[in-house]
């Protein structure tokens, strides 16, 4: 009772004057949202390629985040200027300050999209708005600037232009993109950045796992969280990865492949490694087993199709997957806006 008298007085106090807090954000938010500032404009790029051309891998030799394009796309951002001009450049290293936020606070966020090449030779990209808009918010989550979500589309696609020889031929196979954000400003003090960078690297990939399209074994994990209400999980903050991982080398040598995030104490399922997750679960009269989940000291077995033997998913899975890949190649006419032509 007297920390919240207190509270609640000190409240009423500071409302009767300027709240330094209340400026801070109005600062952050002229900062990051003015129109005064540059925006991220695709018609300003410039096209600087590498001339060394790398050797291509046959696609059976693609191993997911291994093999990297020719170039990449780079643009600057500062707070008294906004968006800077967009380049695509020779693949190299990033230079930094040691002391670059991104290093010490973890001002860093990203995407994950794929180009695919379709039965006639043309370039797509799989629902790329919904990328951008996560991607805006994953940044502001962090205060790092927001951008045109349009207009990095648009640098994407002139990037997948330049490395079009980069995109793998064949169903299951495609070009990774990785667009990025990270804080540049060189300071060890804990506040917003003045200075950013997005940079996009491409990495030619196959499936992900190893095993290909197969039903894999969960560990439901309680005692580690992944996300939780009023964190980053809805963020595809680099922060969110690295916590992840040891869990799941614990999961590993207990013969898991993932693990199956649950919150709170009513064990609400959340994700799935690093994944989300949807279930469909109806067979309660047994059938074939192979997607297990070990839960509080005992297996939950999940029937996969009855119906055929060989089976690695149930017949909706299946199904789900198969239909997004046909419209992911663009071998079936998906809804607007999630097959788009480059």
């Amino acid at each position: 009772m007297f920390v919240q008298r207190t509270l609640r007085q000190a409240i009423k106090a500071q409302s009767a004057f300027s709240s330094p807090s209340l400026n801070a954000a109005r600062i952050l938010s002229s900062r990051f949202y003015s129109t005064q500032l540059a925006p991220l404009d695709a018609s300003k790029l410039k096209v600087n390629a590498s001339k060394n051309k790398k050797p291509l891998q046959d696609n059976s030799q693609l191993v997911f985040g291994k093999t990297f394009t020719d170039n990449m796309l780079v643009v600057e951002w500062d707070a008294t200027k906004g968006w800077g001009t967009p380049e695509i450049k020779e693949y190299n290293n990033l230079s930094l300050d040691p002391s670059a936020v991104v290093f010490h606070y973890s001002f860093e966020c990203f995407e994950g999209m794929k180009a695919y090449k379709d039965k006639d030779g043309k370039t797509r990209l799989f629902r790329p708005d919904m990328n951008m808009k996560r991607f805006n918010r994953s940044a502001q989550r962090i205060a790092l600037p927001g951008f045109e979500s349009e207009e990095l589309t648009k640098l994407i696609g002139e990037f997948l232009k330049v490395d079009d020889r980069w995109i793998p031929k064949g169903r299951g196979y495609s070009l990774y993109l990785r667009p990025t954000m990270i804080g540049t400003q060189a300071s060890l003090g804990v506040g917003a950045s003045n200075k950013a960078m997005i940079f996009l690297i491409a990495s030619p990939v196959g499936p992900y796992f190893p095993s290909g399209f197969a039903a894999v074994n969960l560990l439901a994990t309680s005692e580690k969280v992944r996300a939780w209400p009023g964190g980053t999980g809805d963020a595809k903050i680099g922060g969110n990865y690295a916590p992840c991982v040891r869990p799941q080398l614990e999961a590993n040598k207990e013969g898991f492949q993932q693990n199956l995030w649950l919150f709170g104490p009513e064990h609400q399922v959340t994700e799935v490694g690093t994944m989300n997750c949807f279930v469909f679960w109806k067979n309660e009269n047994g059938g074939k087993f192979l997607f297990k989940i070990h839960y509080n000291g005992h297996d939950i077995h999940v029937p996969l199709d009855p119906s055929d033997k060989t089976s690695q998913a149930g017949k909706l899975t299946k199904r789900i997957n198969d239909t997004i890949m046909d419209i992911q190649y663009g071998d079936i006419e998906g809804p607007k806006g999630w097959s788009v032509v480059v």
